[in-house]
């Protein structure tokens, strides 16, 4: 179970953040239209991918934590360039005014993901620092607009 203003890991059965104070509050699976969303405790159990789920997630993927209401929500990075922002044409579509139309892209080069800004109005945040461009690693923090995300290395 992880706080959702600050990332921080707790056990089960937390109600109030160790770290930050913020409440902690346990989420259901969130399903419906096309997409599969899970709470981001579904994915881990003490480091470990459950088997739990009809399609696991395998790869590298970012899972939304909150904003837009649309936590626990994940994405699977399956392409060589995936496209974030307001725009549907978009990869992962971020629809918030926070979120510029083309606000970052995720591109594998030969020694992993990286995040970079597309020059967006509000900036691209990986662990609370405003990035142009970012080496991803497990457990990093994005701030895109009002959304955080999780990434996930698998």
């Amino acid at each position: 179970m992880y706080c959702p203003e600050c990332g921080f890991q707790h056990s089960e059965g937390a109600n109030f953040c160790e770290k930050c104070g913020a409440a902690i509050i346990s989420e259901a699976p969130v399903t419906g239209g096309t997409t599969a969303a899970y709470a981001v405790s579904d994915f881990e159990a003490e480091g470990q991918p459950q088997e739990q789920f009809d399609e696991p997630l395998t790869g590298p993927a970012l899972v939304v934590r909150s904003g837009g209401g649309r936590a626990g929500e994940h994405f699977a990075i399956t392409a060589d360039s995936v496209s974030i922002g307001r725009s549907p044409s978009a990869g992962i579509m971020l629809d918030d005014v926070t979120v510029s139309r083309e606000h970052a892209r995720i591109l594998r080069k030969p020694d992993g993901l990286y995040i970079e800004d597309l020059q967006s109005l509000n900036g691209t945040y990986v662990n609370r620092r405003r990035i142009e461009s970012h080496h991803l690693g497990e457990g990093d923090e994005l701030q895109i607009g009002k959304f955080k995300l999780t990434f996930l290395a698998r």
